[in-house]
């Protein structure tokens, strides 16, 4: 065996072991550049999924739900910073920063969730991202928190604990709707309804009996330790149930479970749709990115001023 060789095989001593991996142990390219694309990716769409929820603050029925939905945005603008310094850390190596995910952002190189692209035309789709979004980031967040790469799993541990905070908060809208009046009861289902596609799609195409070489090189990495259809399966488990229970529908009379098979039967999204979308093609994608990219751009003198160094200018 070559030195390069001796290396890996160690590394999957520890990954079979459970160790855990920190930024400065020795890797593989290909562990790098997976935990790379997938942290970059979280970061990116905590930092883009405040925006659907941003529209309204502005806008919220009351001052108590302003405030909570206000400090909601903050917090998903911190989980955004804290997941990019993370990928930060890894691309410390290959010479490029933070500036750089953002710009492959702005470029078109580096994708954020589906959901984030998705209208939020009322205030029932607060509620409904709030529970469900939210509800289906912190099952796959849960997940990785077993992670083998132990600054990411570090990291999950402040997210998924405020997201709780979030679902509960996206929660108490639904059933303040669902308890409300006719119209507001309409709403919410319309909300549901609007969203379910885009949540089927959450998780990610299922392998269908081949998995795709991402997801079979992040289950032997350890960097996620279940498929994509396992975590949609966990999703309906908790929230199908809870649907059914406020009175409200689907929109797919096929949904059911079977007990032969012990999992969902559920009648599958468009996947051409979901890669569209994905793409920066979905219903409010230019919009959003190019509110981001005029943030970005106003506040390049604030980013200045903090990295200003007295010395250098002498």
């Amino acid at each position: 065996m070559n030195e390069d060789q001796d290396k890996f095989a160690e590394f999957m001593e520890r990954i079979d072991r459970g160790d855990k991996i920190e930024a400065e142990d020795w890797m593989p390219d290909d562990y790098r550049s997976q935990l790379i694309k997938l942290i970059s990716m979280h970061g990116i769409s905590e930092v883009m999924g405040a925006l659907p929820e941003k529209e309204w603050v502005p806008k919220a029925p009351s001052l108590h739900r302003k405030l909570a939905i206000m400090a909601k945005v903050q917090d998903e603008m911190g989980h955004g910073q804290l997941l990019l310094r993370v990928a930060e850390d890894l691309m410390a190596p290959l010479g490029k920063t933070r500036e750089d995910l953002l710009n492959d952002l702005f470029e078109g190189r580096l994708k954020y969730h589906n959901v984030f692209h998705m209208p939020a035309p009322t205030w029932a789709d607060a509620g409904v991202i709030g529970w469900l979004v939210d509800g289906a980031a912190i099952i796959t967040q849960t997940m990785s928190l077993d992670t083998s790469y132990a600054p990411y799993a570090r990291a999950l541990l402040r997210i998924t604990a405020e997201e709780k905070f979030h679902a509960y908060h996206g929660e108490s809208i639904v059933l303040t709707l669902a308890e409300g009046t006719r119209e507001q009861r309409q709403m919410l289902q319309d909300a549901i309804t609007r969203w379910w596609p885009a949540l089927l799609m959450f998780f990610g195409p299922p392998d269908n009996g081949v998995m795709s070489s991402n997801q079979s090189m992040n289950l032997r990495y350890k960097i996620r330790t279940q498929t994509n259809e396992e975590l949609r399966q966990t999703f309906f488990n908790k929230y199908v149930p809870r649907i059914f229970h406020l009175g409200l529908t689907l929109p797919d009379e096929t949904i059911r479970y079977d007990e032969k098979q012990q999992m969902w039967i559920y009648r599958q999204p468009d996947w051409e749709e979901f890669k569209q979308i994905v793409k920066g093609n979905g219903p409010r994608s230019k919009d959003r990115l190019h509110l981001r990219q005029m943030s970005y751009e106003e506040s390049e003198w604030v980013r200045k001023a903090l990295s200003y160094n007295p010395r250098k200018a002498v």
